[in-house]
């Protein structure tokens, strides 16, 4: 291997595993004694929608799907480190995927091994297993395609010699390694791992194979980890639940109370912003039979992350934590340059974004331009949409009284692009947009800023407004280029 790339021989690794590989726990494992640390499985067509946005504030770099939702979130930490895990059965949308995030990771690895309905419905996972000339597509495009590492985690298939065959043949696709759960498709954790058969698969190829599968009936603490690669014959060894339960059982030196790892954990949960939801669901896994105890009852009860701070006692940590990342956010906002608008051709531009966190739940920027547009009795401003075909990405002009205007900076979403354009025109003319904090300028009335509506007759007037308002604003021309917005598929972020 080429210096600074990857190594996969004679590491101890972070399984990949649904709901519970976030960024959390992936720098919890590497503190405690991991050598590299996988992602929980992310969907390729869900990840190929994503925007790769640099997050000042958490200082990470986020995935963001045009929902919002951080699909993948990572950092310099675990840079050098971590393997991004996807699901896939298309090699040209594999390798769009692996090529968005191959910067920010050390690897790449498809998932040949999720034997659950969702996965295999789509031909990924353990669909692939029966499907070779499709494994040595998808690993042939991304070995030529990326960079970086490319590797594969499977199932073993019914019979040895077939389990062999297929290795081999992933073999010569270049990849860097493989990993091996030694168990069939239709095999769950419940059944013992087929320790000879990652034996036979480990002597019958000459790149890294790793292990996985032995966290129930082999590997209890860290000693066990060599135990368990002695008797698989494999490079490497992967964990999934037993690092699950407790990430401390990397360390060399033993491992730590449960109520420490859980400690360290959501200070890390805390540092990184971690989905609420996410943190208590990591965190009942590691609670297990303790559940049910007070403890865990108030986990399961909370619905924030200061609340789940509170159950832990680390009221004080998640409060000091909120105010250092507020600060950053007010040095960052401060040391910004005010934007100056550039002309392009007949088109003045600004590099603007849309934060819809920056505007009450009932404005947005498009709404003052519209009623600012009447007001001045102009034409109702037409917005003309392009997306851009390697990220999705898009970015919009709104022609008001003859005149274009647009953000030179792209947007995750067609409607974040119009609001993103209608904020550059109100910004060059002058006029209000409606973000929070900003004097009523009287272009959108009072009940609409505050969404408050009293009385039946008021409320029957409002009604009938806001349907007004809507025929209004459907009627805008919006127009999209460069192929037709695509309907986001349903989030697939199970994995095995």
């Amino acid at each position: 291997m080429a210096a600074g790339r990857l190594s996969f021989s004679n590491i101890t690794a972070l399984a990949p595993m649904v709901r519970v590989g976030t960024l959390p726990m992936r720098l919890l494992a590497l503190d405690y004694g991991a050598d590299v640390v996988y992602c929980e499985e992310l969907i390729d067509i869900k990840m190929a929608q994503c925007q790769r946005v640099v997050n000042e504030v958490l200082e990470t770099v986020d995935f963001v799907a045009p929902d919002d939702r951080v699909m993948f979130r990572t950092c310099e930490r675990e840079k050098g480190n971590v393997v991004f895990q996807m699901g896939t059965a298309d090699p040209d949308r594999a390798l769009a995927v692996a090529r968005l995030v191959e910067k920010d990771v050390a690897a790449v690895d498809v998932n040949m091994g999720c034997p659950k309905e969702y996965s295999t419905k789509g031909g990924m996972g353990a669909a692939l297993l029966s499907d070779p000339d499709k494994i040595e597509a998808i690993l042939r495009t991304l070995v030529t395609g990326v960079s970086i590492p490319v590797t594969c985690k499977i199932r073993i298939l019914p019979s040895l010699e077939e389990t062999i065959s297929l290795v081999r043949r992933i073999k010569k696709t270049g990849v860097a390694a493989v990993a091996v759960h030694g168990r069939f498709k239709e095999e769950r954790p419940r059944h013992p791992v087929h320790c000879d058969y990652i034996q036979a698969v480990a002597q019958a190829v000459s790149i890294p194979v790793i292990a996985n599968g032995g966290s129930l009936d082999h590997v209890k603490t860290n000693a066990d980890i060599e135990e368990f690669r002695k008797a698989t014959g494999a490079s490497s060894v992967m964990l999934a639940r037993a690092a699950m339960w407790n990430a401390s059982v990397f360390r060399s030196q033993g491992a730590l109370p449960l109520e420490k790892v859980m400690e360290d954990y959501l200070k890390y949960a805390i540092r990184y912003d971690n989905n609420a939801f996410n943190t208590k669901y990591c965190l009942c896994q590691m609670l297990r039979d303790k559940v049910e105890s007070p403890l865990g009852k108030q986990v399961q009860a909370a619905q924030t992350s200061a609340e789940i701070s509170e159950a832990y006692g680390l009221q004080e940590f998640y409060r000091q934590t909120q105010e250092q990342l507020q600060a950053r956010r007010d040095a960052l906002q401060s040391g910004s340059q005010p934007e100056r608008p550039v002309t392009d051709g007949d088109v003045t531009t600004m590099a603007v974004k849309f934060e819809r966190r920056e505007y009450p739940p009932q404005i947005t920027p498009k709404m003052f331009l519209l009623e600012w547009s009447r007001k001045e009795k102009l034409e109702q401003p037409q917005y003309e949409t392009v997306q851009r075909a390697q990220d999705r990405a898009f970015q919009s002009t709104v022609t008001v009284a003859q005149k274009k205007y647009r953000s030179s900076l792209w947007e995750k979403s067609k409607k974040f692009a119009e609001q993103a354009a209608a904020i550059v025109c109100l910004r060059v003319l002058g006029v209000p947009e409606g973000r929070i904090g900003e004097e009523d300028s009287g272009l959108v009335c009072k009940r609409k800023r505050e969404g408050k509506v009293n009385g039946a007759a008021e409320e029957e007037r409002s009604r009938k407004r806001h349907i007004s308002d809507v025929l209004q604003e459907t009627s805008e021309v919006a127009v999209v280029t460069n192929g037709d917005s695509h309907k986001e598929a349903p989030s697939q972020r199970e994995s095995l």
